[in-house]
């Protein structure tokens, strides 16, 4: 946001049975039973496996072994998830393994206390392998494969979770973790319901309170800006050691009024000012620690980075080496990533950025592009901001292969009101208007803007800054500009 945001190693081949053919990398062991109920889906069923519903079903052709195969094809809601629950021993070394084609495919395991996954996009068959190790007082654990929001469909065969049995007598399927149920009918794109998240300080820029806020505009959706490290990888608000998240009660109970009123919120980490969690807190491990203490603080559901000014394309390994640890301990997290941008679409830094996260494995749910501060170059402020979206979209399809409606459906729209921090830039409540039309037309994941603190007239007896932190700098009534933004739906 801008400055006044503050913002030992072998192979062994398992002979070919009736459940499928499997190949087993990992630590010399005896144990090479495989632990996976209908691993090769040879019973003709998704008996043993629990998948998102009406997503998956079992096939003849294509096949890796045998004579069936899972298929499995996301939609723009959900990723396809087929699942299933196992038991193991504690304090134990599992492999797990499978082979699979298709877009953006997912292996992994959770509730094992040291939680892996994997990926691969092929358009062969391919082995995907992960390795974990289970805590002391680990008794079962969950394997799931699913493919990524709309995504084509997806195979997988051959399953295998090899290790020490259980106690258990059998493998249990078990449901995927599901997302809360929103409030409304999920749209279509990466981010269901969350349609039309504002961006609010809650402790800086003269913030209004929630109540207020959403008596006056209608909004139940915000992205509450900003944590950052106050010292020694501690999240804290606006960066300052007098707002710990550990001991904060504030935005907490900010974050209950929100969900009282029927909507939800969003943590930014990050921001232009202030030093972000993962320029400092060194390792994935400590920075992945750093981030689910916030998560486990306000129980959220969704994360937002806002990499900025140093920030942006640095440490990138600990960064989204953290963020896929995170999804996997945390099913249904949904995860944002806000870039600035040019007049050209993303920077060079924000593209690699959604390389350095696909090599990552980590997921990302929106790409949010913060679409202002490039300075109006020509044209109208409503003409640039839309080619500058539309570029971004045309980037998205060219690194993830997309058709341009899933790129848009991932794609996050975000603007400013009135006075930006740049002088040729001005967005108006028409801006506004016509940037929702805009929306409207072309689906974005979201329609957001910065900030709410800003959504009222500047006291003209009080000296301002061209974009004040805690006004717009335009004439206008409260809640002109939150108003436009609640009305897109998606």
């Amino acid at each position: 946001m801008p400055q006044l945001s503050r913002p030992a190693r072998w192979t062994a081949a398992l002979a070919a049975s009736a459940l499928g053919t499997f190949l087993i990398i990992g630590a010399v062991r005896a144990d090479t039973t495989n632990l996976a109920a209908n691993p090769g889906f040879e019973s003709g069923t998704l008996s043993g496996w629990s998948c998102d519903s009406g997503t998956a079903k079992v096939v003849t052709s294509p096949v890796h072994s045998g004579s069936y195969a899972l298929n499995a094809t996301p939609s723009s809601a959900d990723d396809a998830q087929c699942a299933q629950t196992v038991s193991v021993q504690p304090n134990s070394a599992y492999t797990l393994s499978a082979w699979v084609q298709g877009p953006y495919v997912y292996l992994g395991v959770t509730g094992s206390g040291n939680d892996s996954s994997t990926w691969t996009s092929s358009t062969g068959w391919t082995q995907l392998t992960t390795k974990f190790t289970t805590g002391a007082s680990t008794g079962s654990v969950t394997i799931w494969i699913h493919g990524w929001y709309g995504q084509s469909a997806y195979e997988a065969d051959d399953v295998a979770l090899t290790g020490p049995a259980g106690t258990s007598p059998s493998p249990t399927p078990t449901s995927p973790t599901p997302t809360p149920t929103p409030t409304t009918t999920p749209p279509a794109g990466g981010n269901g319901s969350f349609t039309h998240p504002v961006y609010f300080m809650p402790l800086d820029n003269t913030p209004q309170s929630i109540g207020d806020i959403v008596s006056g505009s209608g909004e139940n959706q915000f992205n509450l800006a900003f944590v950052l490290d106050s010292g020694g990888c501690t999240p804290a608000w606006d960066g300052d050691s007098a707002h710990t998240v550990a001991a904060d009660t504030t935005v907490a109970a900010d974050i209950t009024a929100i969900r009282n009123a029927g909507g939800d919120a969003a943590v930014s980490f990050g921001g232009y000012n202030g030093t972000e969690l993962g320029s400092s807190c060194g390792s994935v491990a400590a920075l992945t620690a750093a981030y689910q203490a916030v998560i486990t603080k306000y129980k959220l559901t969704r994360i937002d980075l806002d990499y900025e000014n140093t920030a942006l394309d640095s440490n990138t390994a600990a960064r989204f080496g953290a963020i896929k640890a995170l999804e996997s301990a945390n099913p249904g997290l949904k995860v944002s990533l806000t870039i600035p941008m040019t007049t050209v679409g993303f920077p060079d830094s924000g593209k690699d950025e959604i390389r350095q996260a696909i090599a990552a494995g980590a997921r990302l749910d929106v790409i949010n592009i913060m679409d202002f501060d490039t300075g109006l170059t020509g044209g109208t402020e409503v003409g640039q901001t839309e080619t500058i979206a539309n570029d971004a979209v045309a980037q998205l399809q060219s690194i993830y292969g997309w058709p341009a409606a899933t790129a848009w459906s991932h794609l996050g729209l975000q603007i400013m009101n009135g006075h930006t921090d740049q002088p040729s830039e001005l967005f108006t409540q028409d801006t506004f208007t016509a940037l929702l039309g805009f929306a409207q037309q072309n689906h974005p994941a979201w329609f957001s803007y910065w900030s709410v603190n800003r959504d009222r007239a500047c006291d003209p007896a009080v000296p301002h800054n061209w974009a004040d932190g805690g006004c717009s700098s335009v004439p206008q009534s409260p809640w002109d500009f939150t108003k436009i933004i609640v009305r897109y739906t998606g």
